[in-house]
């Protein structure tokens, strides 16, 4: 009697996960600051709501990042603004008619929703009592005031739609000028080192840090209306998932938006929390948020981190020290190749780390693989560099009595000379090891997660402790690897092939 409903147990069982696995994935992307990951765990709720599963990598970068991943097939779906599409994205060829965007990026494989509800556009701002004194109400006021200060997100520094064009727009002769992240410009101005920033029409912080929005009197900036990006073959895909996310449009107004913003940014609420909300109070979805203690949350946080960062370092290191030593000794049996050999480590290492790991994107997507293959370059110079130093730098009377000896080459190398080299090529190692750590962090803009993940989260919502639960553990990952190094040395050097420091 007890075999049937076992029986059945398992058939329904066997049934879920059956179907569970025939249920189509899909992978939604954000960009890097906080209204966007809100809307990408909206549409995570949707997908899972149509019985989709979602992974959903946030923080991924700028909207190039985004885009290009978008039509790589890395991500299937994204929010972006018409604004950016047509000005950024596609350099203004798309026209400047909705209609006209679509037929442009159907080109490409992506297909634009229609919009959300509301317009997220740029805006300049200071704050009030700053523009009070000064007088300022327009973008046009700030040309006769050449002595302020102005910094802007790296972002708007470098767009069509950006610094350059509203300088040419508004002829402003400002050149005290600088590109940051574009939550520490909020910061910036209350403290008095900028007078004028650039911001987002959605920003709770217009309110809070009491800004005045100047007038786009010449009218520069064009409609960014919130729109959801998505590959064309979605369709096919996932069409429930499609048909439910078509239920957003027009459902989000500015007010609405600028109240979730401000659930994440200054109440401090988890985004998937917040979106979770909007989907029960708009469309009557409940969704399922485990929401843990503090305590419980930066556990879990600092286990998956430490994980993802430790694979992205161990993997890249390992491959560059049976890589490198390698190379280090080609460099000294061959003289004439040392030069180059290291002149070409030597110009990697110069590559601006997180150009590099842009560069990888096109050609191994986003994730950990584009920054561990970042990593293992970043690696080379240290250990090639102290492989060939730890060589050519053995006292000459050794090498002339293992050769006396009668021993052959590859026996030298290995019994002799590689022993005696151990304590500098160890060195380079350690080196390596600790550059790795530290540039690791960098591989959250890409989605490799790690310690970054935490600090970048950390500056977009100005959040002290959360920047310190990525540092702390990072500085810690660094001193264990180089007291784990200088017992490592103790241990494999034998004693009697140590070189002893000259007294």
């Amino acid at each position: 009697m007890m075999l049937f409903p076992l029986l059945a147990t398992a058939v329904v069982a066997r049934d879920c996960v059956a179907a569970d696995n025939a249920a189509p994935t899909v992978t939604v992307g954000s960009k890097a600051f906080t209204e966007s990951v809100v809307l990408g765990e909206v549409l995570a709720g949707l997908a899972r709501d149509s019985g989709v599963r979602v992974n959903h990598r946030a923080e991924l970068g700028g909207s190039q990042v985004l885009f290009g991943a978008l039509k790589a097939g890395e991500i299937d779906i994204y929010p972006d603004y018409t604004g950016t599409i047509a000005k950024e994205l596609l350099g203004g060829e798309g026209g400047k008619s909705d209609d006209a965007i679509r037929a442009r990026l159907a080109e490409q494989g992506v297909v634009m929703s229609r919009p959300v509800g509301f317009n997220n556009t740029y805006v300049i701002g200071m704050l009030e009592s700053r523009a009070a004194e000064l007088g300022i109400e327009t973008i046009s006021d700030l040309a006769d005031h050449p002595e302020l200060h102005l910094g802007f997100s790296d972002e708007f520094m470098e767009r069509s739609d950006g610094w350059a064009g509203l300088r040419a727009r508004y002829e402003l002769p400002h050149r005290r000028v600088r590109g940051m992240d574009h939550n520490l410009a909020y910061r910036g101005l209350a403290s008095g080192s900028l007078d004028a920033i650039d911001l987002y029409s959605t920003d709770p912080e217009i309110e809070s840090y009491d800004i005045r929005a100047l007038a786009d009197d010449r009218r520069f900036f064009p409609v960014y209306d919130a729109v959801i990006l998505y590959r064309a073959d979605l369709e096919e895909r996932a069409p429930k998932f499609v048909e439910s996310f078509a239920r957003l449009v027009g459902a989000i107004d500015a007010p609405a938006m600028i109240a979730m913003n401000l659930r994440a940014r200054v109440d401090r609420l988890p985004e998937p929390q917040v979106a979770a909300a909007f989907l029960k109070d708009s469309f009557g979805i409940s969704s399922e948020v485990q929401v843990k203690s503090k305590w419980r949350r930066r556990l879990a946080r600092l286990a998956r981190n430490t994980r993802e960062h430790l694979l992205l370092v161990a993997v890249s290191l390992s491959a560059a020290v049976l890589f490198s030593v390698p190379l280090g000794v080609l460099a000294y049996r061959r003289p004439r190749l040392a030069k180059p050999i290291l002149g070409v480590v030597g110009v990697i290492q110069t590559l601006p780390s997180l150009a590099l790991l842009v560069f990888m994107i096109p050609l191994l997507g986003l994730g950990a693989e584009p920054a561990i293959v970042a990593l293992f370059l970043y690696s080379l110079l240290p250990i090639v560099r102290n492989t060939y130093s730890g060589l050519t730098q053995i006292p000459g009377p050794l090498r002339e009595a293992a050769e006396v000896l009668g021993l052959p080459p590859r026996t030298r190398l290995w019994k002799i000379e590689l022993p005696l080299a151990s304590p500098s090529i160890l060195a380079g190692v350690k080196t390596a090891a600790v550059i790795n750590i530290g540039a690791a962090t960098l591989g959250a803009l890409i989605g490799a997660g790690g310690y970054g993940q935490p600090i970048l989260t950390g500056i977009r919502l100005a959040d002290t402790s959360l920047i310190l639960q990525g540092a702390i553990p990072a500085a810690v990952m660094a001193l264990a690897a180089q007291a784990l190094f200088g017992w490592a040395e103790r241990w494999l050097v034998p004693a009697g092939l140590r070189i002893e420091p000259a007294s």
